[in-house]
């Protein structure tokens, strides 16, 4: 039997997750988290019922998960809101492990598209203050102490914003998001990027489906080639089907996203 308890993180009306707990015998802890970070390019129309299913299942298969939602561009979010919100909600999870029996030690993030691209930059949290963006970090205000990630399993990221941005990807997505184009905040769009921080010294991996018309395969494997020298290279992985099969707990492509996550959290 799966548990379901709401929590919320901020004042906001999007400022919430949903822990999605398996059993665990009297006294017993769940081993590790996944966050999981729904996509939807960012806008306000698409929410955290992308990542219920996948949250679901997780929990089915033993996995505590705590599916986060976060402003988005035209309900409050955008920048710096929605780097905020990913932040905080991760970090909530401090507060969460007591009364939850949550063991922090192993903290994954599973995330879709433009939750892929969320996911990547959460896990490059400690490289931000050396990106030399004093204002930008100022502005989302990232706290120390907070729960770091140990792994991401990114489902056909947008993990190359300045690449996005010139290809125009679902209609100025990017611009959108960030409240102009690069031109105008240079600073933004680099301090948004997951490029920015790499090398990154946790392993993420970079699934992309051969079919994806959404995202195009580019802003994975421009990722994994920009940090094959790092102390922890990420991988790519292709999986058949377009960019829906990622969050359809019955594909392969999805079965395979799992498989990932639970190779983190050994």
């Amino acid at each position: 039997m799966v548990q379901r308890h709401r929590h919320y993180y901020g004042e906001d009306p999007s400022q919430w997750g949903e822990l999605f707990l398996p059993e665990v015998p009297d006294g017993g802890t769940h081993r590790g988290v996944v966050v999981v970070i729904h996509g939807g390019y960012w806008r306000s129309k698409y929410g955290a019922e992308l990542g219920e299913p996948l949250a679901g299942d997780l929990a089915a298969h033993g996995v505590a998960a705590w599916n986060l939602e976060y402003r988005r561009a035209g309900n409050g979010g955008g920048w710096p809101q929605t780097f905020q919100d990913i932040l905080a909600g991760i970090d909530k999870l401090q507060e969460l492990a007591g009364p939850h029996a949550l063991d922090l030690a192993r903290v994954v993030a599973l995330g879709h598209s433009a939750g892929g691209h969320l996911a990547v930059w959460a896990a490059g949290r400690d490289r931000l203050p050396h990106l030399g963006l004093e204002a930008e970090h100022r502005e989302v205000n990232v706290k120390d102490g907070g729960v770091r990630l140990t792994g991401v399993v990114s489902q056909s990221g947008v993990l190359d914003l300045a690449e996005a941005e010139k290809l125009n990807l679902s209609d100025d997505a990017v611009a959108n998001f960030l409240g102009g184009p690069s031109s105008e905040f240079p600073g933004r769009y680099r301090y948004a990027d997951p490029m920015a921080a790499l090398p990154l010294d946790v392993p993420v991996f970079a699934v992309h489906a051969t079919e994806d018309e959404d995202v195009p395969l580019a802003m994975s494997t421009s990722y994994v080639e920009a940090g094959k020298s790092g102390p922890v290279p990420a991988r790519l992985v292709t999986v058949p089907g377009d960019h829906y099969a990622l969050i359809e707990p019955g594909s392969q492509a999805y079965r395979k996203c799992r498989g990932l996550v639970q190779e983190l959290l050994r």
